[in-house]
């Protein structure tokens, strides 16, 4: 373990007004996406919309790594340029995600879920480092409600993510580690709260049991929200209020960073929340950026819309899109901005 190129990585993920662009869709999630503007999911249609985005003039102002999936670290563009050589070129790092998705946890609730892709992690991950990424992504999934997540649920999600931040960090790959509560339902924001506190309790004891090295981490947590179902949703100050304070009590000063996901908010909300947190006072002794991949790919994929005329506009979205969040992680962002394109 190069334990200095670790902490480098990490801190350069979130350098001051700077986030990731999460494009790490797999085949079936990217061709959900391609259909809603009735594009073929075809190899070629994957590359040319990924092209787009890496290839947009100026965004490396605002992203600092792109979380590639396995096709696309291996893949090159319209003139023979591999996308990874794209990047590093920006000057942005490139990512890979590593999970291999979830499946029923055997002895869990209903409807709970495990991830799975540990078997052969290891090997993986040296052939990823010698691909060109440089950081890694693994995604929990939580189910919550009155009842979920079980204890066991928490624990065996957290033990996965600790085997495989290890893993990573063996193979000099910076771990992001995503235990991602879901926003599905009709819960509460205090029963966010107090769910999203028992996931980062219960991953944190994992990662010292693992012996981890926080300074080499990213984390990718859901914000503390209430389910997109609860009557009462919440404004950007009270997510920033709870949200904090959850994570002021179950987050190591250690880590250096944390990339919210957006998790299915609209990219303006999605904006405005993560503002709220970095305009907040009291102290913050890490970095708050984003890890958004809907967030900041909507408005692009809708402008693009499967035709190359429409190239151009589709860039341009994706930059406002961009420097809006990289406002955000300073807190800067005003919504009077959303109009400014």
């Amino acid at each position: 373990m190069n334990k200095q190129e670790l902490i480098a990585t990490a801190k350069a993920l979130v350098a001051q007004g700077k986030g990731i662009l999460a494009a790490d869709e797999s085949t079936g999630t990217i061709g959900k996406r391609l259909s809603s503007i009735d594009t073929p999911n075809t190899e070629e249609n994957r590359r040319d919309y990924r092209e787009m985005l890496f290839t947009t003039d100026g965004m490396e102002a605002f992203i600092s790594g792109v979380i590639l999936f396995d096709e696309t670290l291996r893949q090159s563009g319209i003139d023979g340029t591999p996308f990874v050589k794209t990047l590093t070129a920006k000057g942005v790092i490139p990512g890979i995600k590593v999970d291999a998705g979830v499946k029923q946890l055997p002895g869990g609730l209903d409807g709970e879920k495990i991830t799975e892709g540990l078997e052969g992690l290891g090997k993986r991950l040296a052939e990823y480092y010698e691909l060109g990424a440089r950081f890694a992504k693994w995604r929990a999934v939580i189910e919550i409600d009155d009842s979920r997540p079980s204890e066991l649920c928490l624990k065996a999600n957290a033990e996965a993510l600790a085997r495989y931040a290890a893993l990573c960090q063996a193979a000099n790959i910076v771990p992001i580690v995503e235990p991602e509560v879901l926003m599905d339902g009709d819960h509460t924001i205090e029963r966010c709260e107090e769910v999203t506190g028992k996931a980062l309790h219960a991953l944190f004891v994992a990662l010292k049991t693992h012996d981890v090295m926080l300074e080499g981490l990213l984390l990718k947590p859901n914000m503390v929200i209430p389910g997109l179902k609860c009557v009462r949703q919440a404004s950007p100050d009270e997510v920033a209020a709870a949200t904090l304070r959850c994570f002021r009590e179950h987050v190591p000063a250690g880590v250096p960073g944390i990339v919210f996901l957006s998790g299915g908010q609209a990219d303006d909300v999605a904006t405005a929340n993560l503002n709220a947190m970095n305009a907040a006072s009291g102290d913050k002794p890490w970095a708050l950026s984003f890890s958004y991949g809907r967030a900041l790919q909507a408005a692009a994929l809708k402008a693009w819309g499967g035709k190359p005329a429409n190239v151009t506009a589709a860039k341009h979205a994706f930059y406002h899109r961009a420097k809006l969040n990289g406002q955000a992680a300073t807190g800067a962002y005003q919504p009077v901005m959303e109009g400014a394109a």
